[in-house]
């Protein structure tokens, strides 16, 4: 078996540390002992980005923000189906996330940074949650609403957070949100907070196998 390697290290702001490998030709990122990330399984993080542009349509001039980067499989598959006209935010919290992405990982991220559409915000997506006008705001910040990379993100998932976002968003647009597995509580907290839900259970891999993960497609009431 080919050895795992230690390539760079990035403390998440009032959180634990974050650790990049190479396998091979594959990356993975680790909080302690947890994988967060990795190159070989992208399918749920490509389809938040698919599945939500199917739900908007042709609608023109969208404004997504997608929080945060990653490895950046979301914001490269939004930028495969989204129009020219298009605008993109990405709240990455970790600066050094965006460094990998043009350093170690470059090959992976294959020039999206420098694409016209894309905009980078270092800090908080709650944030630029809150400066509304958004079609899209897709959330991919914790392994889930119980699943928390840091206590702060907490708020995302709570009644309080859940109504920002929702006057956030524009008519007949979209919250979606990443996790690694089922929540059947917060999908009620998200119908209490005024949303219609629409829950998706995806493949973590393109070829359908591997882990399941689920998607929620919020829109407001």
């Amino acid at each position: 078996m080919i050895p795992r390697t230690l390539v760079a290290t990035a403390q998440i702001p009032n959180g634990p540390e974050m650790r990049l490998y190479s396998r091979g030709a594959d990356h993975m990122i680790l909080l302690e002992r947890d994988e967060l990330m990795s190159t070989r399984m992208s399918g749920s993080e490509e389809a938040l980005a698919t599945l939500t542009a199917e739900r908007l349509g042709t609608v023109k001039g969208q404004r997504w923000l997608i929080g945060g980067y990653g490895m950046g499989f979301t914001l490269r598959a939004a930028l495969r189906v989204l129009p020219r006209d298009a605008e993109v935010v990405v709240a990455e919290l970790v600066p050094e996330i965006i460094d990998w992405a043009k350093g170690p990982m470059a090959g992976l991220t294959a020039g999206c940074l420098e694409d016209p559409r894309v905009r980078i915000v270092n800090g908080d997506v709650a944030g630029e949650i809150a400066r509304g006008d958004w079609d899209a705001i897709l959330l991919d910040v914790d392994n889930g609403p119980d699943a928390l990379v840091r206590a702060q993100n907490q708020w995302l998932y709570e009644p309080g957070g859940l109504a920002v976002a929702r006057t956030a968003i524009r008519r007949g647009g979209l919250l979606a949100i990443w996790s690694a597995g089922a929540d059947p509580r917060f999908t009620k907290t998200l119908q209490s907070a005024g949303f219609r839900v629409d829950e998706q259970v995806v493949a973590a891999r393109h070829n359908g196998k591997g882990p399941r993960h689920t998607i929620w497609f919020a829109s407001p009431r």
